[in-house]
């Protein structure tokens, strides 16, 4: 959103530098991201550091699961469709199956339960910011 003046200077640039955080996080957002073309990035940029990280969520976060973590990241975004997210990522559906379940497996959480998916998508965008 435009501002004008000086005594907006400071939400400009917390709002620019949100934009630019999403832009790096999210390469879809193109190389340059307006404030207003964020979507839940506003959110997620406006908590402090480390507030977003989940301890069940975090389980994905390790190195040795990020696999894992890109697969349930992609299956959220695929709203929760197999196909295309086994598509997407360019694996056998049976593949998605079983790492989704690995990912209930390591999380506790329940990829049919509309909060638990939140939380872990909400985790794992806020843990690329």
């Amino acid at each position: 959103m435009p501002r004008a003046g000086l005594a907006e200077l400071g939400a400009a640039w917390r709002e620019a530098s949100a934009a630019a955080r999403a832009a790096l996080a999210e390469p879809r957002l193109g190389p340059v991201a307006e404030w207003a073309s964020i979507g839940p990035y506003r959110l997620l940029t406006a908590l402090p550091p480390g507030a977003a990280r989940d301890p069940a969520a975090g389980a994905l976060l390790a190195p040795a699961h990020r696999e894992l973590a890109r697969t349930a990241e992609a299956y959220l975004d695929c709203a929760g469709q197999a196909a295309r997210t086994a598509a997407a990522l360019g694996i056998h559906r049976q593949t998605l199956y079983y790492r989704l379940s690995r990912v209930e497996q390591l999380t506790g959480l329940d990829l049919d339960d509309g909060e638990d998916r939140l939380l872990l998508h909400m985790a794992l965008k806020a843990a690329r910011l």
